[in-house]
């Protein structure tokens, strides 16, 4: 508490401070980006670990899989699911990985998950393939983007509207029937601006169903339309407004059937005839309005109002015979026998509860922030003031058609009601407010911040697909509300180097599904380090430790959470007791050679070192976890490396190597006497080669290859079974500016 008190003071004392100076406050309800090698104050004015992957950057290798490109940001881990990054897992610091739940996910500042509050799992993400670039932000100046301050925020860069009529097409083939187009225009003409953007992509997949002429592919489209009007300089009152509609959509034969150890050792790209039927689809609709408004050189102030509607089905294989697929396939990995030819088809097998994971999603809001510059004596202020109301809600209506396997095929059955857990609705109402000042005292910047969230859910569900006899007995609701505070220094030693420190209080709401009286995720989270600066290197080394008093892990069908009784969980959250997370990040970005007609040789380098582990089991907890416990999905070793050669604006030739140690599936894994041998994926290297020519100003070529030593390796084992990362597969593009 005392710790708690003197950050609070510091940051309620650097808000409060009053006079005038001429410098410019930073636009609000962005992510400062923070470049490494940007300019003297872009590198060293945040007191914590910030990344920004550039446009240049994502041209660079081309990729349209999230967690490729995040591979060059130290401390954020992935989990791939399916090869191609459709519903990224993506973790901070420890912070959890399943859907991106426990991270502030935002594209233009403006959270993006179908239901941030009530249901945070990212089962919608924008086509990579679009992005214009991506900001990670992690220490006190998280507190900023909420409602998830323990790892960090990762904000998503739309296409801009230009400055002056310009557009670009880009068209991509590659193996398995893969194509891709992306193409926008816009302008900028006096007081007005647009811009049209669409992205498509397809592919059939690489994996082979048993019995199916079905393909594993996707279809993903998406389309942006934004408009803007800015008054004439001449103007008294400085304002803009841009309206932004995107609509996206997605039909992806996905599912969450994996296969057993056996069957992946003879070909890990094979898919159950089971699966044959499996598939996700869904649409998505947002609107968002903001204004900018600059009240004088010192003052801005940026409102943006929004909605996103998400709708989706994913109907997939969800039991067998009563068992759900993951223990089914848990004994086939054990036992073999009759769940292991059912799963081959060679054995007949009657109730196949297929499910329709049919859900619809709304969230909307608005939220505002101030930004003023002033100056106390010598001291210079950059401050932040910001409140949001935000309301969510996630609709569950998932009726079950069941099915037999009939000689190696699957013939239908009958259909059971939505009744109970599948028929149920889900909301939430969230108020936060915050405060950042960054201070600039002489050779020191000070960074207090304070933040508020108060978050009430509600949940019910129905005993009847009418929605006439609601289950009284069921009824939850609950309430999370928390004051929590950050303070950073960075201490500017000179032109080229700086130290950095920070502390601040992390915070995640419980899930909607939970009881009143269930407390958030909290913890303390430290990180301490140091930048380095020139013009052909720079690096940043900066350990972290966070300690969790309350460690939360949200349920789901793709998580799912075992209880003390082993039974298992699919919704709410569960405590899991205390726990320490600590590691180190290294980023390191160099030119280690330029000749004298322009030619270079780049290198990129990032690293994470990550421990982490319960320190105090949850007294009365549900879940079944024990002191000493690993926290699953967290890599101890995580590294990238970016080399080639380049000679801007005519050629060049990259190659990417990443590293993932293997990590345990579940908390039990690293128990003394645990058998391991179906809780842990494999350590794996990933190579990827792109060559890109410029053809002429306006035209480039350019030639990919993913996995290019064809390396496949068992890189999940959830939702249900083992699961392979994305084979050779090889490319061909062109792309077009005019």
């Amino acid at each position: 508490m005392h710790l708690q008190r003197r950050l609070l003071c510091c940051a309620i004392a650097s808000a409060v401070a009053s006079a005038a100076a001429p410098a410019f406050a930073d636009q609000a309800n962005e992510l400062k980006p923070v470049q490494i090698l940007g300019d003297r104050q872009d590198t060293f004015s945040v007191s914590g670990s910030a990344h920004v992957i550039s446009n240049e950057d994502l041209e660079e290798k081309e990729y349209t899989d999230v967690h490729r490109m995040l591979r060059d940001v130290p401390g954020v881990y992935f989990q791939e699911e399916e090869g191609y990054g459709l519903r990224p897992n993506i973790g901070i610091r420890g912070s959890g990985r399943d859907r991106s739940n426990k991270i502030s996910l935002m594209e233009d500042s403006v959270l993006i998950a179908p239901a941030p509050y009530a249901a945070p799992s990212a089962y919608y993400f924008p086509s990579a393939g679009r992005f214009y670039g991506i900001e990670v932000l992690k220490g006190p100046d998280t507190l900023r983007y909420g409602p998830f301050t323990v790892g960090g925020a990762i904000n998503l860069l739309s296409t801009p509207i230009p400055d002056r009529a310009s557009g670009m097409v880009n068209v991509e083939g590659g193996e398995d029937g893969a194509q891709r187009a992306h193409a926008y225009y816009g302008a900028t003409e006096g007081q007005l601006g647009f811009l049209l953007e669409a992205h498509q992509q397809r592919t059939q997949g690489f994996k082979d169903i048993d019995r199916s002429n079905r393909d594993a592919g996707f279809d993903k489209r998406d389309y942006v339309a934004k408009l803007r009007w800015q008054a004439p300089e001449t103007a008294d009152i400085q304002q803009a407004f841009e309206l932004k509609l995107e609509h996206s959509s997605e039909v992806s034969d996905e599912t969450y059937l994996g296969l057993t150890d056996r069957d992946f050792a003879r070909d890990a790209n094979r898919r159950y005839g089971l699966t044959d039927i499996d598939q996700m689809d869904n649409d998505r609709d947002a609107v968002s309005l903001r204004h900018t408004l600059a009240i004088d050189e010192n003052t801005t102030l940026n409102t943006v109002a929004y909605r996103n509607e998400f709708q989706r089905n994913w109907f997939k294989l969800d039991k067998i015979g009563g068992v759900g697929i993951g223990s089914y396939v848990n004994t086939a990995n054990t036992s073999g026998g009759v769940n292991q030819s059912v799963l081959r088809g060679d054995t007949d097998a009657t109730g196949l509860e297929f499910k329709n994971n049919n859900r619809e999603y709304t969230s909307q809001g608005v939220q505002s922030e101030l930004g003023y510059a002033f100056s106390t004596g010598d001291i210079r202020h950059d401050l932040v003031v910001g409140a949001r109301y935000h309301e969510d809600e996630v609709d569950r209506f998932q009726p079950v058609d069941v099915y037999d396997q009939i000689n190696g095929s699957l013939v239908y059955q009958s259909t059971t009601a939505a009744t109970g857990s599948n028929n149920r609705v889900e909301n939430a109402d969230a108020i936060s407010a915050w405060i950042v000042d960054h201070a600039y005292i002489g050779d020191v910047i000070v960074t207090g911040s304070l933040r508020y969230e108060n978050v009430e859910t509600d949940a019910k569900r129905w005993l009847d697909a009418a929605r006439n006899n609601e289950d009284v007995n069921w009824r939850k609701s609950n309430r999370n509300e928390e004051l929590m505070a950050g303070l950073g220094a960075t201490w500017l030693l000179d032109d080229n180097w700086s130290l950095l420190a920070g502390v601040h209080q992390g915070f995640a709401p419980a899930g909607a599904s939970e009881s009143r009286g269930t407390e958030a995720e909290k913890s303390l989270n430290y990180e301490a380090g140091f930048r380095y600066w020139q013009e052909s290197f720079s690096a940043d080394v900066i350990a972290f430790y966070s300690d969790y008093e309350n460690t939360l892990q949200n349920c789901s069908v793709a998580n799912s959470c075992t209880l003390a009784d082993s039974s298992i969980k699919t919704s709410g959250s569960v405590s899991l007791g205390e726990s320490e997370i600590q590691g180190l990040e290294v980023g390191i970005n160099s030119v280690v050679w330029e000749g004298d007609s322009g030619l270079r040789a780049p290198v990129r380098l990032a690293y994470t070192y990550t421990d982490g582990e319960i320190t105090k089991a949850s007294e009365g907890a549900d879940s079944s976890v024990e002191r000493g416990d690993v926290l699953p999905y967290l890599p101890k070793h995580l590294a990238s490396l970016t080399f080639g050669l380049e000679k801007p604006a005519a050629w060049s030739a990259l190659m990417s190597v990443s590293h993932t140690e293997g990590m345990c599936i579940d908390n039990s894994c690293d128990r003394p006497g645990q058998v391991t041998t179906f809780k842990r994926t494999s350590d794996y290297v990933i190579a990827d080669v792109v060559a890109t020519y410029h053809v002429n100003s306006d035209m480039e070529v350019y030639a990919k290859v993913d996995n290019v030593f064809d390396d496949q390796e068992i890189v999940s084992r959830d939702p249900a079974g083992a699961r392979p990362n994305k084979p050779r597969t090889g490319y061909l593009g062109m792309k077009v500016r005019f």
